[in-house]
């Protein structure tokens, strides 16, 4: 299960650097966002994880994961991965600019966090 990896340490493979567009929906991605080698979810790939608290564009990250977003009309959650702490609050409005077109709740350690029940936008996958 994707939670397991909470306050674990990864490294992740950034494939959408930060300032990069979505290759289909053409939206920016303010943060740094990649996958995490050699695992598997749901729809084939690899677990995919935003970065926070770099700024530059980055190639690969070594971090603790932590938060879970978790995609309730999506097959596929997301990790958080920083070497810096962030409350739920500051996670959401950093991954906001995707986030917002999903049904999205945030999972730490030892809480679930702030959701968006009510997307913006859908996305026909």
């Amino acid at each position: 299960m994707i939670v397991n990896f909470l306050y674990t340490q990864v490294k992740v493979k950034v494939d959408r650097p930060l300032g990069s567009k979505h290759p289909k929906y053409n939206f920016v991605y303010l943060v740094n966002y990649g996958f995490i080698s050699n695992t598997i979810v749901g729809d084939g790939g690899e677990i995919d994880a935003y970065i926070l608290g770099e700024f530059e564009p980055l190639e690969t990250y070594e971090g603790k994961v932590i938060a879970v977003i978790k995609r309730s009309d999506d097959i596929e959650d997301r990790l958080v991965v920083s070497n810096q702490p962030y409350t739920t609050e500051q996670i959401y409005a950093l991954i906001e600019f995707q986030e917002r077109f999903f049904t999205t709740q945030i999972i730490t350690k030892n809480n679930i966090g702030i959701s968006n029940p009510q997307p913006s936008i859908k996305f026909q996958h």
